[in-house]
């Protein structure tokens, strides 16, 4: 009998027999795995918000030494602008400078068969502040020859100050003289009419052939002119950064 039989348990009848024992499972963990996992996704939320951080502070370090990293990708923008109420530059420039109507002196031929139509339109144009000088049929090489509305024609100077520009506004589809071409080249005779004195401004200034042709009807409305007018002082458009 073993030793760690108790007394009176001894013989047989007290003899454990069979092939099954009892299983002794061992405690369950799963409360620690979850503290475990809880506790993992706790030091990785941690790692990653201080990994951003970081990277926070070094790219504000280099974006406030001028740098950039190269992988970034970013492009960047226009901050010139300019400012309110600056009428001597434009967007991208200074604005062109043309001359007054007062300064440029306007020559009208009727090369038309519509009688009285150069003195009308040269009315028409002393209203919108041009000096008028002569009013007359056009000469024999243009007369019934010009299908436009109008035909432009100035000598080197009238091109250059953008006098031809400034009459063109007024009238839409009117066409330009291509080549230095003198103005006045009207012969002198009996015509419509003529224009009275100029003043030295205008005697000095440019001068514009205005010659009607078969197209004209009427001259462009005074909005539509002086739209046109603020199409010429545009400055040419430059290429910029993209905006932000």
């Amino acid at each position: 009998m073993s030793m760690l039989t108790p007394p009176g348990m001894g013989g047989k009848k007290n003899r454990v027999t069979g092939d099954r024992y009892p299983r002794m499972r061992p405690p369950r963990r799963r409360r620690r795995t979850v503290a475990v996992a809880l506790s993992t996704l706790a030091v990785l939320g941690l790692v990653g918000t201080g990994t951003l951080q970081l990277i926070r502070v070094f790219s504000a370090d280099a974006e406030g030494d001028g740098t950039q990293p190269a992988a970034s990708g970013v492009r960047e923008c226009a901050t010139d602008r300019p400012e309110a109420g600056d009428e001597a530059e434009g967007a991208s420039g200074p604005l062109a400078e043309l001359p007054e109507p007062r300064t440029i002196t306007v020559n009208v031929y009727n090369a038309t068969a519509r009688t009285g139509l150069a003195q009308q339109t040269a009315d028409a144009l002393a209203e919108r502040g041009f000096t008028i000088g002569t009013v007359d049929n056009a000469p024999e090489e243009l007369d019934g020859k010009v299908a436009a509305p109008g035909l432009l024609m100035g000598a080197a100077d009238a091109q250059e100050s953008g006098a031809l520009a400034v009459v063109g506004a007024q009238l839409a589809g009117a066409e330009q003289a291509e080549g230095d071409t003198a103005a006045g080249t009207a012969p002198e005779g009996e015509g419509e009419g003529e224009g009275e004195g100029q003043d030295e401004e205008a005697a000095a200034g440019p001068q514009v052939d205005f010659v009607i042709g078969e197209g004209f009807t009427n001259l462009s409305a005074p909005q539509d002119a002086a739209r046109a007018l603020e199409e010429l002082r545009k400055p040419a458009e430059e290429e910029t950064a993209p905006a932000c």
